[in-house]
């Protein structure tokens, strides 16, 4: 069903109505977040520590994201499973040390799956990038070539939902947990050149 999603009827939204419409479901989850990256390039650039990244400032990159770990706190179930190309791309490098304070705090259950493994499922387009709020919504969320936010599809079909939902959790119970993954493949990792 995952690989269906771009298929199935859905409500399109532009960046500004998906964010509009985001906040007004997740104030009323009935659920857990989960949430599967599959792209391994975004533009963040309201993001000073994705600015800094790009801009090859990696010692500022890291700080920024040291002066925010205070902050991370437990919340509702959040779960995320990154989908990982190799070589691993600047983005995804600087995102791993972003979630690796949610992972430690046990605010985001965070694991990672190397594309290898969902090779089967990407006959043609790899796989979306998706937003689960609970069991009432799911978002398709929607970037542009340049990896900017340009809005979202929102897939209200409880049946879609559920199927979807059951093949991400089989899919993230596939990956590694991101602690050990970052120690192993993150971490020896040189300061990645400023492209994203």
């Amino acid at each position: 069903m995952l690989e269906r999603v771009r298929d199935l009827p859905a409500v399109d939204l532009d960046a500004q109505g998906y964010l509009d419409d985001f906040w007004r479901h997740h104030e009323r989850i009935d659920g857990a977040f989960w949430k599967l990256e599959r792209i391994q390039t975004f533009r963040e650039p309201e993001d000073p520590g994705w600015v800094a990244m790009i801009s090859g400032d990696w010692g500022r990159a890291l700080a920024l994201i040291e002066e925010q770990r205070p902050a991370t706190v437990s919340g509702r179930g959040s779960h995320r499973l990154r989908v990982v190309e190799r070589p691993v791309t600047p983005y995804v490098q600087w995102e791993l040390h972003a979630l690796r304070p949610r992972a430690e705090a046990g605010a985001q259950d965070v694991r990672v799956l190397d594309a290898a493994e969902i090779r089967h499922l990407e006959t043609g387009r790899t796989l979306p990038e998706l937003v689960f709020l609970g069991t009432e919504v799911m978002y398709e969320v929607l970037y542009d070539g340049t990896g900017t936010h340009s809005g979202g599809r929102r897939h209200d079909d409880p049946g879609v939902i559920a199927a979807c939902h059951r093949e991400l959790a089989e899919l993230h119970a596939k990956g590694e947990d991101l602690r050990t993954y970052f120690d192993r493949e993150i971490a020896p990792l040189p300061a990645p050149g400023g492209t994203g």
